[in-house]
């Protein structure tokens, strides 16, 4: 089956969502415009979602979801190396995801917030729907 081309005088194979006829509808247009996110928190949270978008990251903040970690046990729970995680848990503080404190000779990790670990479990949830 040929991939539509978008142009309007050929109609479109029936299992392409679109319109069948362009018809804009400028009231709900202009209540979309207005009701869109500023373009800076659209970038933060785009830049959140592509953090997400990895499975050691993700496994590292469901871990993280259930209880404070030290990197050490990190490692063991993800299987990689200290470093490896390391890495990427400063890619997740400088996203605000993850907070650290000391705790003596250990480094211990927890979320930020709760609302991350929400955002997980919806994730995972709309997952398990299918």
């Amino acid at each position: 089956m040929a991939a539509y081309s978008g142009d309007v005088t050929k109609e479109p194979p029936c299992d392409v969502d679109v319109c069948d006829e362009l018809c804009e509808h400028p009231q709900a247009i202009c209540q979309a415009k207005n009701e869109m996110a500023p373009e800076e928190d659209v970038q933060q949270a785009t830049e959140i979602f592509r953090l997400l978008g990895d499975m050691t990251r993700f496994k590292i903040l469901y871990a993280l979801s259930r209880r404070e970690l030290c990197v050490c046990d990190i490692a063991a729970v993800v299987q990689m190396a200290q470093s490896a995680v390391s890495h990427q848990l400063r890619l997740l503080r400088g996203a605000r995801l993850v907070k650290y404190r000391r705790e003596g000779t250990m480094a211990m990790y927890s979320l930020n917030d709760e609302g991350i670990a929400v955002l997980l479990q919806h994730g995972l949830d709309h997952v398990r729907r299918r």
